[in-house]
């Protein structure tokens, strides 16, 4: 099979991609395209696509143009973003834990993030909008430390003892979350509220620009951690005759993923089975290695949340449904059909 070799920094980094993977990663970028196209269009002020797009090459004074520069094009890139970064970091759970149903939020990054931010949000409302990242990264790693040090053990990081140790710690935390809902304020309780739901239909370009700043900042790090990771992908042992330091690699991994879904978490709030869906479908789109995964994980990631926030808020418009609710619809048959899958051929 015909492959393209990419190369970064003099050779030290090389990406290597079947022809296959090519062709689904262009096909991937023609249905963002396309989602893109309907997004500037669809919605509760409609307009034609090629009206869109005239405002888009010529901008003027005027509704068409504030609502496609305004909400609609912020609103595309935020969830463009939002979807990446839950892939790469769900593909990285996944790779790290060695199980195919790692997810943020089924190990409690997604939850632990949430928290962060909905305390600023309750507690501490005049916090700038920046401090949202932060709170959000310290929320997430607190709770895979906690994850880590309680799943501890010698098959731990190959078994079903991580999801299920990340799902009841997800549980507890998501326990403080209704808590504070309840009993805080309750005009910061029901802003937090319609931020838990996941949406990016509030984004703005400064959301846009932290989020972009942040995706920016880790991408260096998701290139290194190709390599590591596919070493582990053959089990500590085989990893370490490869020259790979598993338990510092293994841990920037997992700090990287936790970041990069804390950041997405901080921006649009907690969206369920992104992380784990588009990994999955990637992976069934073009069976690759690391490197191509990652692309087409996020590519994937990009497509689907971009396509639940076109559905969510064309479907019944004027009323938007949010794109959280949205994947979660679609990602529950695949997470139990996943659950079945791996019962089927190991013990729980």
């Amino acid at each position: 099979m015909t492959t393209s070799v990419i190369e970064m920094a003099n050779g030290r980094f090389a990406l290597k991609l079947t022809q296959l993977v090519l062709w689904v990663a262009c096909g991937l970028i023609g249905a963002l395209i396309m989602i893109f196209a309907m997004s500037l269009g669809f919605g509760s002020y409609d307009m034609s696509v090629a009206e869109a797009f005239r405002v888009l090459w010529a901008p003027e004074e005027g509704t068409q143009a504030t609502v496609v520069w305004k909400l609609r094009i912020p609103r595309f890139v935020a969830a463009c973003l939002v979807g990446a970064m839950f892939a790469l970091s769900g593909a990285m759970l996944q790779n790290v834990t060695r199980n195919p149903i790692a997810d943020p939020s089924l190990v409690g990054v997604s939850q632990g993030a949430s928290l962060a931010v909905v305390a600023l949000i309750v507690l501490w409302p005049d916090v700038p909008l920046g401090a949202r990242p932060v709170a959000a990264f310290a929320g997430g790693m607190s709770a895979a430390l906690l994850v880590q040090a309680i799943a501890a053990g010698k098959q731990s990081t190959a078994s079903m003892r991580f999801i299920l140790v990340g799902i009841g710690v997800a549980a507890m935390i998501s326990a403080g979350t209704s808590a504070m809902l309840a009993y805080g304020n309750i005009n910061q309780a029901m802003g937090a509220l319609g931020w838990l739901a996941g949406s990016v239909h509030t984004v703005t370009w400064t959301t846009c620009y932290i989020l972009g700043l942040c995706f920016a900042v880790c991408l260096p790090a998701v290139v290194w951690s190709a390599r590591p990771m596919a070493a582990f992908q053959f089990g500590p042992e085989v990893a370490i005759s490869f020259g790979v330091r598993v338990r510092r690699d293994r841990f920037l991994v997992i700090t990287l993923a936790v970041g990069l879904a804390a950041f997405a978490v901080s921006a649009a709030g907690p969206m369920g089975f992104i992380g784990l869906l588009a990994p999955q479908l990637a992976q069934r789109l073009a069976p690759s290695g690391t490197g191509g995964r990652l692309v087409l994980s996020a590519l994937t990631g990009g497509v689907l949340v971009s396509g639940a926030d076109l559905i969510g808020r064309t479907i019944a418009a004027p009323i938007q449904f949010p794109a959280g609710l949205v994947s979660a619809v679609l990602g529950v048959p695949l997470f139990i059909f996943l659950i079945i899958q791996r019962a089927k051929t190991s013990q729980l």
